[in-house]
């Protein structure tokens, strides 16, 4: 049926999602356009005539013959999306029982397919794996709504690349004493549906996160406030009912943003903000779009500069690859596989980049779960990830381990935590001391993993499932749409899930953030409903001290508590990579992931 050629794999495991095959033959094979739709009980496949040729990540397969009882073949259309072909082949030595994924769309020329086109030559085309989930800037949270917000909104400061603030909406500000803020705002702002930006629209964006008019994680954020006023239309003054060290940092571009007064629930269906780029329309699960903004107080874009952004949402990540490669997408942050980005950096129009990021890819549990309320089954599971065979096969080396949140570079970081190296050994002991016994198949507890439909997320989990075997832990695997699988976590309905800290990690404020007592859902994102009294007391010394040393004594403490008591695993920091092609120039790799570079960077209209 096929020629040689030349293949390029990604291994999940046995047992998970397969997805619906789709190809288009290639020409220049003298085959015809077919279309291959396999479902979950997908027939056996003749293993006849493989030979493999191992060679670090690439596979070389010669004399392939696929029989099937089951695949219906049909003649392809334009659009139709990319496809994995799902083989069981025997065991790899590195992993044990897997199932390899052999990914033969680029050896068939899907390039002339195209799910999305270009409107025009100007416009960027960014693919993203979901839609934001909220783009009002006083309520989404997760990674792609604060990317865009971003762009859209301003906040009163800024924060550089040392983590430091600057000026933003506030040319300047001031604090004659703890307690109380008086910021200046720059005059002659206006949003970009042209009205004036003033104190009144400061006062209206904090408060309305404050007295009950949202509802949002963010409230919490700016619970040190005690009354705010607003003299004249350039000046806001804050009395603090206490110091708090990360006031300027929450009211800072990317953590808040500046809305007109009078903003209601609805905002989100058409934000306004004052940000280099405006709001145009979105459509859930299919794009977002936004274009320069001609108010913007910054100064002008120039000639050159990107004046129009499609958000194309895909969640697939094969067709995030395919659409890079055929051209019909121009940039993709952080969303394709290490083991595609050999394949896409060979294309003579793209250009991959990467830098050491600060994102952090973590494990989380409930620990109100009547098992995972114990903290040895906890460290157990920690005990059987092994994060170095992880890192150096699915990420292709492309992270860092991690032992706290904060990045390593950051002042209030420190290694001297407990740590829990890959022993398997080790976590059975574990779990025979929490009263958890082998069974005659070796399972001492069934565990219930919840994912996102992202590909990365869903192999890792698969992964997860592979090692936790080995201590004894039977665990399934749920995967959801995003919006539903956040709904789920903020619900506490969940075991265990994974995600990745996105540019609030940058800040100690990450642990009462993440782990404070106060920030149970709905006042925050502790969704594991973690609780410790002695982590709270030192995270608010911290964040009332003036003096630097003792703050630092604080964070170095709760992040010892925070390693014991293992309400989360800390995996790696994720390399921030970026592939886009040669059109787009002075592009600037934010170690964060954040989508700031598009501010100023330049795209030649071809």
């Amino acid at each position: 049926m096929f020629r040689a050629f030349s293949i390029w794999v990604l291994m999940v495991w046995k047992e998970s999602w397969i997805p619906t095959l789709c190809a288009k033959g290639a020409q220049r094979m003298g085959h015809p356009k077919l279309c291959l739709h396999l479902n979950r009980k997908y027939s056996r496949a003749s293993r006849e005539g493989w030979t493999w040729e191992r060679s670090d990540r690439k596979i070389e397969c010669v004399g392939f013959v696929l029989r099937t009882n089951e695949a219906h073949i049909s003649k392809s259309r334009c659009g139709a999306p990319a496809f994995l072909l799902g083989l069981n082949m025997r065991p790899f030595e590195a992993f044990g029982n897997l199932a390899v994924v052999v990914l033969l769309v680029f050896a068939l020329g899907c390039i002339s397919c195209s799910r999305h086109k270009k409107s025009d030559a100007g416009t960027v085309v960014f693919l993203i794996e979901n839609s934001p989930t909220n783009l009002d800037p006083r309520i989404g949270i997760d990674a792609q709504s604060e990317h865009i917000q971003e762009l859209l909104f301003d906040g009163l400061l800024v924060r550089d690349a040392s983590y430091r603030v600057a000026p933003g909406l506030a040319e300047r500000w001031e604090q004659p004493d703890p307690l109380t803020l008086i910021f200046h705002l720059r005059t002659g702002v206006r949003f970009s549906d042209g009205r004036a930006l003033t104190s009144r629209d400061v006062l209206w964006s904090i408060n309305s996160m404050r007295d009950g008019t949202l509802i949002t994680p963010k409230a919490t954020s700016f619970a040190s406030i005690g009354t705010m006023e607003a003299p004249d239309a350039a000046t806001v003054i804050m009395h603090l009912k206490r110091p708090d060290n990360f006031l300027l940092i929450n009211l800072s571009t990317g953590a808040m943003g500046i809305v007109p007064a009078g903003s209601g629930r609805n905002f989100w269906q058409h934000p306004v903000g004052s940000g280099p780029f405006q709001f145009v329309s979105q459509e859930i699960d299919k794009e977002v779009v936004i274009e320069r903004n001609p108010q913007s107080w910054e100064p002008d874009a120039g000639p050159g500069r990107i004046q129009r952004v499609r958000f194309a949402v895909v969640p697939d990540v094969t067709t995030r690859a395919l659409e890079l490669r055929k051209g019909s997408a121009d940039v993709a942050t952080n969303s394709i596989v290490p083991d595609m980005l050999p394949v896409l950096a060979a294309e003579k129009h793209l250009m991959v980049e990467s830098a050491g990021g600060t994102q952090i890819q973590y494990v989380a549990f409930n620990t109100v779960d009547p098992i995972l309320r114990d903290v040895r089954v906890r460290q157990a599971i920690a005990c059987a990830i092994d994060r170095s065979l992880i890192v150096k096969t699915l990420l292709a080396g492309r992270a860092r381990l991690a032992l706290s949140p904060l990045p390593e570079q950051h002042w209030a970081w420190t290694g001297d935590v407990p740590r829990y190296d890959y022993d398997p050994a080790r976590g059975r002991q574990l779990l025979e001391e929490a009263g958890y016994r082998a069974g005659p198949d070796g399972v001492r507890l069934h565990l219930t993993m919840k994912t996102s439909t992202d590909d990365g997320t869903r192999l890792l989990a698969a992964t997860l499932q592979q090692q936790l075997a080995a201590a004894g832990i039977a665990l399934e695997i749920r995967s959801y749409e995003p919006a539903t699988f956040i709904q789920d976590l903020t619900l506490g309905s969940f075991q265990i899930y994974a995600l990745r800290w996105v540019g609030g990690n940058e800040s100690p404020e990450i642990f009462g953030y993440a782990f404070g007592t106060a920030r149970i859902p709905p006042k925050g994102p502790n969704r594991g409903r973690y609780s410790n009294h002695q982590l709270d007391a030192l995270l608010d010394d911290a964040s009332q001290s003036v003096d630097q040393e003792r703050r630092k004594n604080d964070y170095v403490q709760a992040q010892q508590i925070l390693a014991r008591d293992l309400p989360a695993i800390n995996l790696w920091y994720q390399d921030s990579i970026l592939v886009h092609n040669r059109r787009l120039s002075g592009i600037a790799i934010s170690p964060s992931g954040s989508f700031a570079f598009l501010r100023t960077a330049r795209v030649q209209e071809q």
